[in-house]
C-alpha cells in the first residue's frame, strides 16, 4: 500500500520506519533539517506546513498515488488557545478530496473526554464531552473527517504518550503543587501506538473510533511517585487540597475489532 504520513515526529517517524517494512511510505516534516532522517530511512521526505489560510509545500504531490493518509500533527493549542486546528484539518480535507486517498487515520487524544470528580470510565460508546478549547477543536476535527463521504476515517484517541525520551515524570519531578493527585493515569507506550496503527491497516478497520490507553490506571500520585523513585528523580509534590478530577479510559474496540493485546506496560 502507498501511505502518506502527515507529521513524522516522535511517533510518526518510528511509525513510518515500521510501516516501510511492508508499504511504500511518504513522510512530512515542517523544516528542512528534519528531512535527512527520513531520507536515511528510505522514506520519501516532504516539507509541508499547514495553515488555516493555506498550505506551504507540495501537499498535492505528497498525497499523489497514496491510498492511506495518516494525520499525526499536534493541534498546537497549548501555547496558543486561539489557534484554529479545525481550520487546518478543513484545509487538509480540501486536498484529500482531490487526491487518490480513500482511507484516513486521524491521531486524536483522550482529552476529548471531560475530567470529573467521579472519575467516569469512558469507552468508544461514550460521546466525547470535553469542554476545553483543545478538546472542542479535536472533537470538531474528528467529526469533519468521519462524516466526509469522499474517504473513510478511523480515529485513534491515544492516552498520554510515553516512550524513548518522553515521560511526564521528567517534567513533574521539577514541579510543586501538582493538581489532581487521586486522578487515574491513562498512558500508552510508543510501541503499542505503532502496533495498533499497523493492526488497523492489516485488519482494514476503517470507519472506526478507538480509545487507546494501557488498561491499568493507578492514581497520578502513586504512579509518578513510584516512577520517580525508579528513575532516581525528585518525588513530585502534589496538592492534596480539594477534590481531584480525572477519568478512566477503556477500549471496547481494541479488543472486539482488533483483538489487540497490550505488550508494553506503562
Amino acid at each position: 500500500m502507498n501511505i502518506s504520513i502527515l507529521g513524522t515526529g516522535w511517533l510518526g517517524l518510528p511509525l513510518a520506519k515500521k510501516l516501510k517494512e511492508e508499504h511504500i511510505i511518504k513522510g512530512s516534516v515542517t523544516s528542512q533539517e528534519k528531512m535527512q532522517p527520513l531520507r536515511e530511512a528510505g522514506i520519501a521526505p516532504y516539507q509541508i506546513k499547514i495553515f488555516t489560510e493555506g498550505v506551504q509545500g507540495d501537499l498535492t504531490s505528497f498525497l499523489a498515488h497514496s491510498e492511506l493518509l495518516i494525520i499525526d500533527i499536534p493541534p498546537g493549542l497549548r501555547g496558543d488557545s486561539a489557534a484554529d486546528f479545525v481550520g487546518k484539518i478543513g484545509r487538509i480535507i480540501d486536498y484529500i478530496e482531490k487526491s487518490s486517498v480513500g482511507k484516513v487515520i486521524f491521531v486524536s487524544s483522550t482529552s476529548v473526554y471531560k475530567d470529573e470528580e467521579t472519575f467516569p470510565e469512558y469507552t468508544e460508546e461514550n460521546e466525547a464531552n470535553g469542554t476545553s478549547e483543545a478538546a472542542k477543536q479535536l472533537i470538531s476535527s474528528e467529526k469533519m473527517l468521519l462524516k466526509n463521504e469522499h474517504f473513510q476515517t478511523t480515529v485513534i484517541r491515544y492516552g498520554g504518550l510515553i516512550g524513548p525520551g518522553r515521560h511526564p515524570v521528567n517534567y513533574l519531578a521539577k514541579k510543586t503543587g501538582i493538581k489532581n493527585p487521586k486522578a487515574p493515569v491513562n498512558l500508552i507506550q510508543q510501541e503499542d501506538c505503532i502496533k495498533i496503527i499497523n493492526q488497523i491497516i492489516k485488519k482494514e478497520a476503517w470507519g472506526k473510533t478507538f480509545n487507546a490507553a494501557y488498561p491499568h490506571h493507578p492514581t497520578k500520585e502513586d504512579y509518578y511517585t513510584k516512577t520517580a523513585k525508579e528513575k532516581n528523580l525528585n518525588i513530585p509534590d502534589f496538592d492534596e487540597n480539594g477534590l481531584s478530577k480525572g477519568k478512566k479510559i477503556s477500549s471496547v474496540n481494541l479488543k472486539e475489532v482488533l483483538d489487540y493485546q497490550f505488550e508494553q506496560e506503562i
